[in-house]
């Protein structure tokens, strides 16, 4: 199986076959407009500009999970990615990543990819999130902004955790692509 499989929704409601991607290589974010990871939105333009035309794309899924950092509509959301940072890549209905209304798709990514890539920099976002009582532990989505790499046909590849930044990641989008 693979991520190809998948339906989700746009943030109009709308029903979007992710096998519409099938040949594209993808990087899937669940984000957050009130996080302080946020300003990886320009990061992540700048990446999806410099490697669009080479048959990139990143899915942007917002998540109010996360110390309700998500707020507002999906339209909200959508205006505010689009005129702070300039965000042209897909974005979709707000969704949850993790428990029981957890989204089948997010569901799905996490049984394949279980564990963040280690990432150098994540010492002081650990303690944050311990000292957050969140679990550190197991394959559950930890914050906003985790990262899911995922090959032309459809396979996940990665999974990055929030700190990672991307362009650390751009090397690795470069050979698949």
């Amino acid at each position: 199986m693979t991520i190809h499989a998948y339906t989700v929704k746009d943030g109009a409601g709308d029903d979007v076959a992710l096998s519409q991607y099938d040949g594209k290589v993808l990087l899937v974010v669940n984000t957050a407009t009130k996080c302080g990871l946020t300003p990886q939105y320009e990061a992540l333009e700048a990446m999806y500009e410099k490697f669009h035309d080479r048959g990139f794309e990143i899915l942007d899924f917002p998540s109010n999970q996360f110390l309700s950092q998500a707020p507002g509509t999906d339209e909200e959301i959508s205006e505010f990615c689009t005129l702070k940072y300039g965000t042209r890549f897909p974005r979709f209905a707000k969704i949850d990543v993790n428990g029981a209304d957890a989204s089948p798709f997010f569901t799905y990514l996490k049984s394949v990819a279980r564990t963040d890539a280690d990432d150098p920099d994540a010492g002081a976002f650990r303690k944050i999130l311990a000292d957050l009582r969140q679990s550190l532990l197991g394959d559950d989505i930890k914050w906003n902004f985790t990262k899911f790499l995922v090959n032309r046909d459809g396979t996940v590849v990665t999974r990055f955790g929030p700190t990672f930044k991307p362009a650390d990641i751009e090397a690795r989008v470069e050979e698949l692509l």
